[in-house]
């Protein structure tokens, strides 16, 4: 069986905190990032389905994972990050930024 490491990486989609409001009930779990960032993430508290995080120093933005919006029309991503962290099988779009 593999080692959990932390939380598997997700496809987040990343917007302006007043692109919205949020409502309704979320679990919270907190975890501290490589450099120290401190990571809100919310669940559902029915399914345990992961709903979004915002991140300490980045009040102005909420992370979504892509899979909670169920469109196959979801634009690709613009950005990578974490690549190093990336499973073999998965490739990014040509063209987007990479942030390591």
């Amino acid at each position: 069986m593999p080692q959990w490491q932390s939380l598997q990486p997700t496809t987040q989609a990343v917007f302006a905190a007043s692109a919205g409001q949020v409502e309704g009930e979320s679990t919270e779990f907190v975890r501290i990032g490589d450099e120290g960032t401190k990571i809100t993430f919310r669940f559902c508290p029915r399914c345990g389905a992961a709903v979004f995080h915002t991140a300490s120093g980045h009040e102005n933005s909420i992370s979504i994972p892509v899979g909670a919006f169920a469109d196959p029309s979801f634009p690709k991503p613009s950005t990578s990050v974490y690549e190093e962290r990336m499973h073999s099988w998965v490739s990014m779009p040509a063209g987007i930024d990479h942030m390591d």
